[in-house]
């Protein structure tokens, strides 16, 4: 049995599971909590537009993990809601008004999830255009993008919070941050693979005395509530944010494909062009599902890739126990507030490691690329500064067309779609292409050519 389908201890499996949810909690929660505030819901809406979230968080990374038909990667591959669509909800919600802004964002999500549905057996074809030089590039912009969110975090996550940037909360990160690397180099075994959540644990715990840790979520949580299908009326249909949503979506399609790649090499087993296809329609079927219990779009978390890489444990099953967790927390508000406890700086101390890990996985990828092609080394060097921009700074393209702040805004999408166009241009197009192909073993850039499985360190 591939380590991929093993359904490992009970205990064992819920442990793990609830890591994975640790991991990306803070990021499921942080979209629905920027367009609420957008759309000024009230406090209690707004809690049940962060349970929505969870939930249905839930439903598509079970859907991911286990599988139905041609439906979900069936890899250790977490759906959450994605961020890159905030910025164009934002914007729906400023057109609209707070009181129609919902349902025109829900029926505009609605439609992009069933174009990604659709699209997914075309759009998995690209596969050929991501040999592992673009592979390692993407993989590496993943790790570097997600990093300045960890450190973010570690400075107390708003620059409005009380206490952002101060020495207890940075101090708290660190703490956190060696708390993880000792329990990496000083356990075994299953407590080794444990390291990230002791590592949370330790930090929530010391956070407490620093006065860095905050019941007041607890206190006001409703023990139990059931999603209400179109809580806030039935989806509306406006061209204009049916058009932004299907771009956000093709993003995050992009996004997903990267993300696939990757963690099909941190498993070792292939995500070839029917898995990737079965888990693109994963997204698109969750997404297209979501707002009916009032959630938003869905796509993958490159945080838990770096999870599966740091503990090595492969099994889908796991990420399957973490979807579970999602969903008790959405049907369960309080239980979803007892992890709300842990503090943005100690996310941040993790987050380092985790985000760190990913970025060390695609130079890994870039080592086997043949970078000794002088070809190969414009185009990860290339697609790296592009992919920067938007990090280094964020308002780079403010000035630009509102379709390409869509797709350059992440530095995932950026530096992806520069890489594949320079591939395209240096191995599949003109003089390269009538050369004939490099040999496949080292550069993997022949048109058609698979893409070879690495072996992790």
């Amino acid at each position: 049995m591939h380590p991929v389908d093993e359904v490992l201890p009970p205990v064992k499996l819920f442990s793990t599971g609830l890591q994975h949810v640790a991991a990306m909690y803070a990021g499921v929660v942080a979209p629905p909590l920027i367009v609420g505030a957008g759309v000024g819901l009230s406090a209690a809406d707004l809690a049940l537009l962060i349970s929505a979230s969870l939930f249905t968080a839930g439903l598509a990374t079970l859907l991911q993990t286990l599988g139905i038909w041609r439906i979900g990667a069936r890899l250790p591959f977490v759906n959450g809601v994605s961020f890159a669509g905030v910025a164009p909800m934002i914007a729906i919600a400023e057109e609209h008004g707070p009181k129609d802004a919902l349902p025109v964002i829900f029926g505009a999500v609605i439609v992009a999830g069933a174009l990604c549905f659709l699209a997914a057996p075309y759009f998995c074809k690209l596969i050929r255009f991501f040999p592992p030089v673009v592979q390692g590039t993407v993989i590496t912009l993943i790790g570097v993008s997600l990093l300045p969110v960890a450190v973010n975090w570690a400075r107390g996550g708003s620059p409005g919070a009380a206490g952002y940037g101060s020495m207890r909360a940075i101090g708290l990160a660190a703490i956190t941050l060696v708390a993880v690397v000792l329990c990496n180099r000083l356990l075994r075994g299953f407590w080794q693979q444990l390291s990230l959540l002791i590592g949370l644990a330790f930090g929530t715990l010391i956070a407490f005395p620093l006065g860095l840790a905050d019941f007041g979520a607890v206190q006001d949580a409703k023990v139990f509530a059931l999603p209400s299908p179109f809580h806030f009326g039935a989806p509306a249909f406006d061209a204009a944010a049916i058009v932004s949503m299907c771009i956000v979506m093709v993003v995050s399609m992009t996004e997903s494909t990267a993300d696939m790649l990757a963690l099909g090499k941190i498993v070792e087993r292939e995500a070839d062009e029917p898995t990737l296809a079965a888990g693109l329609r994963a997204d698109g079927l969750a997404t297209a599902l979501s707002p009916v219990f009032n959630g938003f779009a869905a796509s993958a978390f490159a945080q838990n890739i770096g999870l599966v890489a740091l503990t090595k444990i492969r099994s889908r099953f796991v990420v399957a126990a973490g979807g579970g967790i999602l969903i008790l927390l959405g049907l369960f508000p309080v239980l979803g507030s007892l992890v709300s406890l842990v503090p943005q700086p100690v996310l941040g101390g993790a987050g380092i490691v985790l985000f760190g890990t990913v970025a060390a996985s695609g130079i890994r990828t870039l080592a086997e690329a043949g970078m000794e092609s002088s070809a190969n080394t414009i185009l990860v060097s290339v697609s790296l500064g592009v992919g920067i921009i938007p990090i280094a700074v964020p308002n780079f393209y403010d000035s630009f067309p509102e379709a390409v702040r869509t797709l350059m805004h992440s530095g995932i999408s950026a530096g992806c779609v520069m890489a594949v166009l320079l591939n395209l241009l240096f191995h599949h197009v003109g003089a390269a292409r009538r050369s004939g192909p490099e040999p496949e073993s080292r550069s993997g850039q022949a048109p058609g050519a698979t893409v070879p499985t690495a072996t992790p360190s």
